[in-house]
């Protein structure tokens, strides 16, 4: 028996796909339809997902045909599934920590790239712009801030706070800092499972007296593990500075970093990316470049990636050694270092403006399946 394409679409306008009003005809459903003698093939896209509702339309489809059309027909139904795709916004639950304005973290997927440096740069270049600023290290397990501060010796007191004791944390140079090296010998390792890593960072969180704080930075450990998820359920991380140096091997990592916060379980805005040891100027040529590491490999990523690129840091002896003793090389006047600090802070701070008035407030993730745990391929 011939079949007849128009006897087809009016048997299929008596069925519609789960959940959608209209007939799978009139909604624009049934894409193509082909009729050769009495087989029939027929293309059909719906919007619900579910395997329930694409095996429903698929036997319905079979049904009308057989039944309004010809019994024997020989039908072959092609299903895809166009469901909408979900806003990437910050739907993420939790409760602000009162008296912190914004909470940014400073990451990098490998370490070696400086980002405690730049980190520990941020902060006093905030603090010198007049801004209340705190610093949180996070890095359990090889904590550097104290020494970057000078105050390696220092222990943070306990106060009483509306009753309770809390920790006040160690400052200078205008910034508040926490680390796990103020609780530790300079000679003794931290040898702890990530449960005990995690509750300490808890502590040092909640029972710290912080203050009114305009930024709160977190040095973040390299990598995209325990100590991140931990961080970011516990508070709601207002946006992510990822930092990187300019090579393919730092690079690659750099990218798994600003994927993390990406990923849908996190969705923690990343407000660009920093490009450490940019290129080396000898201080008796210091007109030339050397790019000893490779020439704009973070702006590259950053473009590649679509985040901002927020600015370079050259390869200088005086950032070493200022870290070395303890006093942030940003804390130098009129002098290069100091120039590309503010540079990038000033992106910074911009960065966060526009994605505070774009975006509703972070809260802290709650994350309630091993997917927030697990790699995600792109597509």
């Amino acid at each position: 028996m011939k079949l007849k394409k128009a006897d087809i679409l009016k048997a299929l306008e008596k069925i519609s796909a789960p959940g959608e009003g209209q007939n799978i005809v009139e909604s624009g459903g049934v894409t193509n339809v082909q009729v050769f003698g009495d087989e029939v093939e027929v293309d059909v896209t719906i919007k619900n997902p579910s395997l329930q509702a694409k095996k429903k339309t698929e036997v319905e489809i079979l049904k009308i045909i057989h039944s309004e059309v010809y019994e024997k027909a020989k039908i072959k139904v092609n299903l895809k599934v166009d469901a909408p795709a979900k806003p990437k916004v910050n739907q993420i639950k939790g409760n602000p920590i009162p008296g912190i304005q914004n909470i940014i973290a400073v990451a990098s997927g490998k370490g070696g790239v400086g980002k405690s440096t730049v980190t520990a740069n941020l902060a006093v270049t905030l603090a010198k712009m007049g801004f209340k600023v705190g610093l949180l290290d996070t890095d359990i397990y090889g904590p550097s801030m104290p020494i970057m501060f000078d105050v390696a010796t220092e222990k943070p007191l306990s106060v009483n706070v509306n009753g309770k004791a809390k920790m006040k944390p160690v400052e200078n140079y205008g910034v508040k800092l926490l680390s796990i090296g103020f609780f530790t010998e300079p000679n003794q390792a931290v040898i702890w499972r990530g449960p005990m890593a995690a509750k300490a960072l808890n502590q040092m969180i909640f029972d710290a007296h912080w203050g009114e704080l305009d930024f709160l930075l977190l040095d973040l450990p390299p990598g995209t593990g325990d100590i991140h998820l931990s961080i970011m359920q516990s508070m709601p991380v207002t946006g992510a500075v990822v930092v990187s140096t300019p090579q393919e091997i730092a690079l690659a990592d750099a990218r798994k970093g600003v994927a993390m916060f990406q990923q849908e379980a996190i969705n923690v805005p990343v407000l660009g990316i920093v490009e450490n040891m940019a290129y080396f100027t000898p201080a008796e040529l210091p007109n030339n470049k050397y790019h000893i590491f490779g020439e704009n490999g973070a702006k590259n990523l950053a473009e590649d990636l679509k985040v901002p690129f927020l600015g370079e840091i050259p390869l200088v002896q005086s950032i070493r050694e200022a870290g070395d003793v303890g006093r942030p090389a940003s804390l130098q006047t009129a002098t290069p270092t100091e120039e590309a600090f503010e540079e990038i802070t000033k992106n910074v701070v911009q960065e966060l403006v526009r994605r505070n008035t774009d975006l509703p407030p972070t809260e802290a993730i709650k994350i309630t399946t091993m997917a927030g745990c697990a790699a995600v391929k792109k597509k």
